[in-house]
């Protein structure tokens, strides 16, 4: 049996025992798929003629080498090596091959970056710069409250349903990665600009509301928002929070996003990805600011202010601390006043 079909039945093991999403299959099918090319090449064979037993750790090495000999970082070596041995690892399980190549490789030592992330003066600027003057504004208002005071993931936010908040409770039920679900709670603000967002939402639903965010028939947005209610669209269930078990079994329809674009559908990650960026132009200099930097922000933030790393990983929906621990950092300054402020002796003298 050739390698291609072994990779089919592999990302196909990932989607249906793994539970791995959409994106996580995508990315271990273009890094191994490059791997297989990889070795190919160098045998001079046609991926399609691969067999198992080519898949040692000279072409390992090989194609870790090349990765680096074209510029790639060490981060992007590390993960393509990473998808290879836990591909070897099934081969092996399912007794294609006899050994595990893949550990006998080392892998590559990661560069220590910093994250770019906003200050707490940049973020006040950055969710105030969303004025919500109009419908959409106050839908924009509403995502980087969301953003900054939960630490959700681009996909989580624009993944969220109507059923999926409770604004009484001022929690969010979040569907993580590996479609692992966790509970997120979120501040008085953030529930504010949701509440004033959904006035606006049936509006939105029906088209109502043009590009430009402004409501095109006025009157036709009623005030029963303010219970997280929208409107009088009845396919629009109440925000539910996580009173019972059985609430957490089962996802609500994807007919009720809860983020929606002024033709009324979801709203998605790209979308939102846009209009952060839109607000960091408008709000401040800092370039590279993603909305994954204002998950760094309200990690960093958080941290700053004295709250504990496994809390902080709780909240983010880390498997492992030290994924976490890349999402903290403290500058050299607060380390010294740490320390002038904690040690016996560091005063004297």
């Amino acid at each position: 049996m050739h390698v291609i079909s072994h990779l089919k039945a592999f990302l196909r093991f990932l989607r249906l025992n793994r539970n791995a999403s959409v994106h996580t299959v995508r990315a271990y099918d273009s890094d191994l798929s490059q791997f297989l090319a990889n070795v190919a090449a160098a045998a001079g064979l046609k991926v399609g003629d691969l067999r198992p037993a080519a898949l040692d750790r000279d072409a390992i090495r090989r194609f870790v080498g090349g990765l680096h000999q074209r510029g790639q970082s060490r981060a992007t070596a590390a993960r393509k090596l990473a998808a290879v041995r836990t591909f070897l690892r099934y081969l092996r399980r399912e007794s294609i091959i006899d050994d595990d190549p893949g550990g006998l490789v080392p892998t590559p030592k990661r560069e220590v970056r910093m994250p770019a992330h906003l200050s707490e003066d940049e973020m006040t600027a950055l969710i105030t710069a969303a004025g919500g003057q109009t419908p959409l504004g106050r839908r924009d208002r509403a995502i980087l409250e969301l953003f900054y005071a939960s630490g959700l993931r681009l996909s989580e936010v624009a993944g969220l349903d109507l059923e999926d908040v409770n604004l009484g409770a001022r929690m969010a039920r979040v569907l993580g990665k590996g479609g692992k679900q966790r509970l997120v709670p979120f501040n008085t603000s953030t529930a504010k600009a949701i509440r004033a967002y959904l006035n606006d939402r049936e509006a939105l639903v029906r088209g109502q509301v043009g590009q430009e965010g402004r409501v095109g028939q006025v009157g036709q947005v009623g005030q029963e928002g303010q219970e997280g209610r929208v409107g009088r669209d009845r396919t629009a269930a109440r925000p539910r929070g996580p009173s019972s078990p059985s609430r957490l079994s089962s996802r609500s329809s994807p007919k009720n996003p809860l983020f929606v674009n002024y033709r009324g559908g979801r709203l998605t990650g790209r979308s939102i990805d846009r209009l952060v960026r839109r607000y960091v132009a408008a709000s401040s200099a800092r370039a590279g600011i993603s909305p994954h930097a204002l998950r760094h922000s309200f990690a960093t933030h958080l941290l700053q202010r004295g709250a504990d790393l496994r809390a902080i990983q709780e909240l983010l929906g880390h498997a492992r601390l030290t994924t976490t621990e890349r999402y903290t950092h403290v500058n050299a300054a607060q380390l010294l006043d740490v320390y002038r402020k904690s040690h016996p002796r560091a005063r004297s003298g």
